[in-house]
C-alpha cells in the first residue's frame, strides 16, 4: 500500500528525530498493528535511535492511505502488547 506523508508528518519526523528510513521500515514491516480510533491503525516496532531503544508508533488511516502522525517513545512496555 502506498501511503501519503503530509507536511505535518514530515515536520514531526524532523522535530522528533525520526529518520525517514525508520518510518519506512515500520510501515513496510511493523512488528505489531494495533487498532486505534475509527479507521486509524497504529503500526509499531521497537527500534534503536542514537543507540537508545524506542518504540516508534505510526498512526495510519488505512481507509484513506494517509499517515496521520508518527512519534517515538521510551515507554515501550506501556504500548507493547505480548
Amino acid at each position: 500500500m502506498k501511503l501519503e506523508l503530509s507536511k505535518h508528518v514530515q515536520q514531526e519526523m524532523e522535530r522528533r528525530g525520526i529518520p525517514l528510513a525508520v518510518l519506512e521500515s515500520v510501515l513496510n514491516s511493523p512488528a505489531q498493528k494495533m487498532p486505534e480510533h475509527g479507521d486509524v491503525v497504529c503500526y509499531q516496532s521497537k527500534v534503536e535511535i542514537n543507540r537508545k531503544p524506542y518504540l516508534v508508533r505510526v498512526m495510519v488511516n488505512e481507509k484513506t492511505a494517509k499517515v496521520v502522525t508518527v512519534y517515538r517513545t521510551s515507554k515501550i512496555n506501556k504500548y507493547w502488547k505480548t
